[in-house]
C-alpha cells in the first residue's frame, strides 16, 4: 500500500463520526497528518476519536455544517490552530427512499441543505482561508464525497442523487476559480459502501444496488480512504476539477 507524505499537514474531515469520514481520518493519521473531525453529533465524535486512538493528533469539533455561523466559527478556530492543508467534505445524509411522488418537500430540502448547501459553506470557508496561505508548493486541497448516483440518478433517491450531482458541479466550478491560486479541488464518486447509512437499506434495495456494480460488491471504506489520501496529498498537484470514480465498473462516463 502506498504511503503519502502527510507529516505535519492538517486536515478537516466533515462527517467525521460517520463510516466514510472515520475511514478517511484513519488513513490520514496513518500517513502522518493531524485531523480535525467535524460532526453534529458530540457522542459520535467521541466514539470516533476513541476508535482512531491517535491521542493528540485528533481534534473534535461539534459543527452543524448547515449553520453558516457555526461553519465560520469552526474554521476560525482551525486557523487559530495553524495552517489548513485539506478539507474533506464527507458529511451527508440519504433521505427518503421512495418514488418522487411519495416524497416530502421537507425531506428533499433537508437532503439538499446537508449534502449540497452544507458542503458549499465548508468549501467556501476553506477557500477563503486557503487563498491567504503560503504556497508550499500548493495552498491546499479540497476533496468532496459525491456519489455514482450523481452521474446516473437512481430510482427512489431523487434528493440524494440531485444533491450529489450539484456537488460535482460545485467542485468543477470551484476548481476553475481556484486553479491559479494553487488550490486543488476534486471529488470522488463512490458506489455504495457498508456504512450505517447503507445498513438502513432494505434487503431488496441493497440487492438492487449490488446488481448494478459489475465487480459484484460494495466499495470498501479503505478503498475510499486511499483514493482520498492521494487527492489530498502533494502527489495530486495538476489534476483539479475532476471526478474520480470508485464504482466497481458501474460508471458509464
Amino acid at each position: 500500500m502506498n504511503r503519502y507524505d502527510l507529516d505535519g499537514r492538517r486536515w478537516i474531515v466533515t462527517g467525521g463520526a460517520g463510516g466514510i469520514g472515520m475511514a478517511i481520518a484513519r488513513r490520514a493519521l496513518a500517513d502522518g497528518a493531524r485531523v480535525s473531525l467535524w460532526d453534529r453529533s458530540a457522542d459520535g465524535l467521541e466514539r470516533a476519536s476513541a476508535n482512531l486512538d491517535a491521542d493528540d493528533r485528533v481534534i473534535r469539533r461539534v459543527v452543524d455544517i448547515t449553520d453558516e455561523d457555526a461553519v465560520e466559527s469552526a474554521m476560525s478556530a482551525e486557523v487559530a490552530a495553524g495552517r489548513v492543508d485539506a478539507l474533506i467534505n464527507s458529511a451527508g445524509i440519504l433521505g427518503e427512499v421512495r418514488p418522487l411522488w411519495e416524497t416530502t418537500s421537507v425531506d428533499f430540502r433537508r437532503v439538499i441543505e446537508v449534502n449540497l448547501v452544507g458542503a458549499y459553506l465548508c468549501l467556501r470557508a476553506a477557500l477563503g482561508i486557503m487563498r491567504q496561505q503560503a504556497l508550499a508548493p500548493l495552498r491546499g486541497h479540497i476533496v468532496s464525497v459525491a456519489s455514482i448516483q450523481a452521474k446516473e440518478g437512481m430510482a427512489q433517491a431523487g434528493a440524494y442523487s440531485a444533491s450529489k450531482a450539484g456537488l460535482i458541479s460545485l467542485t468543477k466550478t470551484a476548481a476553475k476559480e481556484a486553479a491559479q491560486l494553487g488550490i486543488v479541488v476534486t471529488c470522488i464518486a463512490p458506489s455504495a459502501a457498508d456504512t450505517p447509512m447503507a445498513a438502513a437499506l432494505t434487503p431488496e434495495r441493497r440487492g438492487d444496488i449490488l446488481e448494478r456494480i459489475p465487480v459484484g460488491r460494495f466499495v470498501d471504506l479503505d478503498e475510499i480512504a486511499r483514493m482520498t489520501a492521494f487527492l489530498a496529498s502533494g502527489d495530486c498537484s495538476f489534476s483539479t476539477g475532476a471526478v474520480f470514480d470508485l464504482s466497481g465498473g458501474r460508471a458509464t462516463y
